[in-house]
């Protein structure tokens, strides 16, 4: 159905292939500016839609940030949020905002990494907000590589390495048509690319792709998945107890192959599964659907992603007589050392202080 979508919109990727030109030329020549904020800006962001692992690549960037001492915050425009406008989501030791208020993405970071955390559709005057709310040496922006009204000292683009070897597919031309939001030709914006393997081994890159990140740093990364946790009492498991069970697998994140690829190679049985489209708003009706599905085909748990997990934690009464777990995915680099030594040299900070 998707693709048959597609294939009718497709004459409309001239039209938006011109209006993204357009606006792209304004910026480079200067007609369209970029703000500078009181702050050193990392952007993580991506030119297609979905999928490519920019709230784990966040999450390590802000992680690596803290780590060293350096007072760094979180800003996202919170996609498909019920809230407008600017919204500090948290100070760092406490969360103000429910998730359907703030966005799935942003709560997870807020929560997971404890670093302040906040939420605008236009950037610089979230920015400059976020500076008047929150001491910060560094703002690391979500998915912001197409709002170019910010500066940034770091602009790192992120591509899903199954999506680039599927060359001259359909899925690899500009939307409605595909999943591109941007022509490949926007890489050379970019100051560092990162190529996401996910769970798959490394994979030679399309002669295309090369040439385009020539001179440009380019890290490979992947995920791992360490541990099961308990959604209720926060008890981590290894993912190796839950093998050889029957689970009910629910999913609402835009590409799910990597989830239930991970589920599958622990030999966890994924056949009785129920997916949702991305950044799916459960409601009580949703809830229901699990609890009938889990119980008529007698899953020993409910397994979901993290990202869903913060979504469904409000439904903890209602889903009280199940065992529901998430499987806890982080990203890491092949070029660990190299990448942490891109993200220190571009805001020129080190362990907290000006070099």
């Amino acid at each position: 159905m998707l693709e048959l979508i597609q294939i009718m919109l497709s004459p409309l990727n001239l039209l938006y292939e011109m209006i993204v030109g357009v606006r792209n030329a304004l910026f480079d020549k200067g007609l369209l500016k970029s703000e500078k904020v009181n702050a050193k800006v990392v952007s993580i962001g991506n030119i297609t839609v979905g999928g490519s692992g920019k709230t784990p690549a966040v999450i390590y960037v802000a992680k690596v940030l803290k780590s060293k001492g350096i007072k760094v915050g979180v800003l996202s425009r919170g996609y498909r949020r019920k809230a407008k406008g600017y919204l500090l989501v948290s100070d760092g030791n406490k969360i103000f905002t429910s998730v359907d208020e703030c966005g799935d993405e942003i709560y997870l970071v807020a929560k997971e990494c404890g670093v302040p955390a906040a939420v605008c559709e236009r950037r610089v005057e979230g920015a400059e907000r976020f500076l008047d709310d929150v001491e910060l040496d560094v703002i690391v922006l979500d998915d912001a590589f197409q709002h170019r009204w910010i500066q940034r000292d770091m602009d790192a683009l992120l591509f899903d390495q199954r999506f680039l070897l599927k060359v001259k597919s359909r899925e690899q031309k500009l939307l409605p048509g595909g999943l591109m939001r941007e022509p490949f030709s926007s890489i050379r914006r970019a100051n560092a690319i990162i190529v996401n393997r996910k769970f798959a081994p490394k994979k030679e890159l399309p002669k295309f792709f090369k040439e385009l990140t020539a001179g440009k740093d380019v890290f490979y990364a992947f995920y791992k998945a360490n541990e099961i946790v308990d959604l209720k009492t926060g008890e981590t498991f290894e993912l190796k107890e839950f093998s050889g069970q029957k689970s009910f697998v629910v999913c609402g994140i835009a590409k799910p192959h990597s989830f239930l690829a991970i589920l599958e190679e622990n030999n966890i049985d994924i056949s009785n599964r129920k997916l949702f489209p991305d950044h799916k708003n459960y409601t009580l009706k949703e809830v229901e659907q699990i609890r009938a599905a889990f119980y008529k085909t007698n899953s020993y748990s409910v397994i979901t992603t993290q990202k869903d997990a913060v979504k469904l934690s409000k439904y903890l009464r209602e889903l009280d007589d199940i065992d529901i777990y998430f499987i806890r995915i982080e990203i890491d680099f092949d070029e660990r050392e190299a990448f942490n030594s891109k993200i220190f040299n571009s805001i020129n900070l080190q362990g907290g202080k000006n070099v």
